[in-house]
């Protein structure tokens, strides 16, 4: 019997840190968030949401997608920020106790260390994420401008497949991912 009890403790014990490291499942306020984000990036015009369609094939497969990255964006921003704060905390106890901490002890300043540098960090994230819609549709529209101008150069110049069906979608592909690499460099 107590072999058997040993045996499954084992077996727990190799299991829970494998659910751990798992993909983070979004919450409520992820999917909130994922569908605000969608609806910014599927845009008002006709041009926008072709492209958004290109990309997501559906708006209940945008929301999936980025409320996983919601939720990720959201652990890495607070495992950075506990690292942060550690670090800074191990340099200087009296003073981080002193800028953080709000009880008569300043016991709590790591819990609103944490807090603090993990918003700005979600904030920052939350930025980009909208520099990178806005690209993606002004990607939209040049590409509409680019087809409108020459429809047959324009197929043969960004289409892959045999009937170059997917030119639309590959071009603001590579303009959106042309615009993240020169901000990137700059």
């Amino acid at each position: 019997m107590k072999k058997i009890s040993v045996s499954i403790g084992l077996a727990l014990a190799l299991v829970l840190p494998a659910g751990a490291i798992a993909k983070p499942h979004p919450d409520n306020a992820d999917k909130r968030a994922a569908k605000t984000e969608c609806k910014t990036l599927r845009g008002k015009t006709d041009v926008t949401r072709e492209a958004f369609r290109t990309q997501f094939r559906s708006f209940a497969a945008c929301v999936r997608q980025t409320a996983v990255e919601e939720a990720q964006e959201e652990q890495t921003a607070h495992t950075n920020a506990a690292k942060e704060c550690k670090a800074e905390r191990q340099a200087d106890a009296p003073g981080f106790a002193a800028t953080y901490g709000t009880g008569p002890k300043g016991r709590n300043a790591f819990g609103k260390c944490v807090s603090q540098k993990a918003k700005a960090k979600e904030h920052a994230a939350d930025e980009q994420d909208a520099e990178d819609a806005a690209e993606f549709k002004n990607a939209a529209k040049e590409c509409d401008a680019e087809r409108t101008a020459d429809a047959a150069a324009f197929a043969d110049k960004y289409g892959t497949n045999e009937n170059n069906r997917n030119a639309f979608g590959k071009c603001v592909s590579s303009k959106s991912s042309d615009d993240e690499t020169e901000t990137e460099t700059s």
